[in-house]
């Protein structure tokens, strides 16, 4: 059921597909396949956010889980962006920071 509580979540989860954008458009121009990756790990975890708070409680559950193991996905395919030198870890810093305290409020929604 969405709330506030789902709205600012979903939101914050948003911000962080805004901060990844100009990341995966440069890992894009030099590799093809991390970025459709980094996209649709990045996507995934707004996307079982809102399904996980239109679910039932077991169902919502693992939702958030997907979405928290998606972001996961997401934060190491930076970290592996960084390593192939497609950006540098000062680039990715903001986007990182928002990525792990977004992952602190999913950690939050799978422990409810």
């Amino acid at each position: 059921m969405h709330n506030s509580k789902s709205s600012s979540v979903e939101e914050h989860a948003l911000a962080v597909i805004e901060l990844s954008r100009p990341l995966v458009e440069a890992v894009r121009r030099k590799d093809r396949d991390l970025a459709s990756q980094l996209r649709r790990a990045i996507s995934s975890v707004a996307l079982n956010l809102a399904a996980g708070f239109g679910c039932s409680s077991g169902n919502a559950r693992l939702r958030f889980e997907t979405a928290l193991g998606s972001l996961k996905e997401a934060q190491m395919g930076i970290r592996v962006a960084i390593a192939w030198g497609y950006f540098s870890a000062e680039a990715a810093e903001g986007t990182l920071d928002s990525a792990s305290a977004l992952g602190g409020r999913i950690v939050g929604l799978v422990r409810r």
